[in-house]
């Protein structure tokens, strides 16, 4: 039963939105409190989770094509549909609760439009064009801002649009290279790949690794912690000259939390 639940919600990924929510809460300049950290990462982490199981619902026939997906629930006959979005629902109300509770309406609001940019916009959107993806990575760039607006922040301030933009530009080659590693698979499914990926994949790292440089440059990562953030976009230049398309995959996992890292420390 665990397994099942955690193939139904993703966990990884769904953890790693909180793990950006956690990080739109530490940028937010005000003493830290532990409580409301927690609930930043575990309510967009029950969105996450909840979306996922939605996602599911909605895309169970192409899930059967996929040997990647075809473990999950729904394909393998574990779950029917009616449940699983039964326990998507429940669980993303208890994210939306936790949110309210501690941050109120608007960082609600702001999860509500992320899943319905994940479920209604993106989705469907996979298999008509090759631009679904920078498309459907707006909502992945809100969980940092969740997360700063559960601190208190406003919404529309420049460092929460700087750390929510380089999000948005780092889910883009993340899932490029995720793309390539299955490219059969989307293509069985009918899902559209963009034509010359790595080329694709090489404007969007190089918009990255200017972009991570934005954060020091305007004071968004302090002093303590600038003298090792500014090594990060490193790897990402060496290992895409060098085609090492699995690590470079494996350090693009790691750089939000790296990312998290730096505002801990510079705080």
């Amino acid at each position: 039963m665990i397994r099942m639940l955690a193939r139904l919600f993703r966990l990884r990924l769904s953890l790693m939105n909180g793990a950006a929510a956690l990080g739109g809460c530490l940028l937010f300049p005000a003493p830290r409190n532990g409580v409301t950290l927690l609930a930043a990462c575990a309510g967009v982490s029950l969105l996450a989770m909840g979306g996922s199981a939605l996602n599911q619902v909605l895309e169970r026939r192409l899930d059967a094509l996929m040997t990647r997906t075809l473990g999950r629930p729904l394909p393998q006959g574990n779950m029917n549909p009616a449940t699983a979005a039964i326990i998507g629902g429940c669980v993303i109300m208890a994210g939306l609760m936790l949110i309210a509770a501690f941050g109120g309406a608007l960082p609600c609001l702001l999860g509500l439009a992320a899943l319905a940019w994940y479920l209604a916009v993106y989705t469907p959107l996979k298999q008509r064009t090759p631009m679904a993806l920078p498309i459907g990575a707006l909502c992945g760039a809100l969980p940092p801002v969740i997360g700063w607006c559960l601190a208190g922040g406003p919404v529309l301030d420049f460092r929460i649009m700087l750390l929510a933009g380089l999000l948005y530009l780092w889910q883009v080659p993340h899932f490029l290279l995720f793309q390539q590693r299955h490219a059969a698979d989307y293509r069985r499914a009918g899902i559209q790949l963009p034509e010359n990926s790595r080329q694709f994949l090489g404007l969007w790292l190089a918009a990255l690794m200017a972009a991570s440089m934005l954060l020091p440059a305007f004071g968004i990562i302090g002093q303590h912690a600038a003298c090792w953030y500014v090594l990060l976009p490193v790897p990402l230049l060496v290992l895409a000259l060098c085609r090492c398309e699995r690590p470079l995959f494996s350090y693009l996992n790691l750089f939000p939390l790296l990312v998290s890292l730096a505002l801990v420390v510079q705080g």
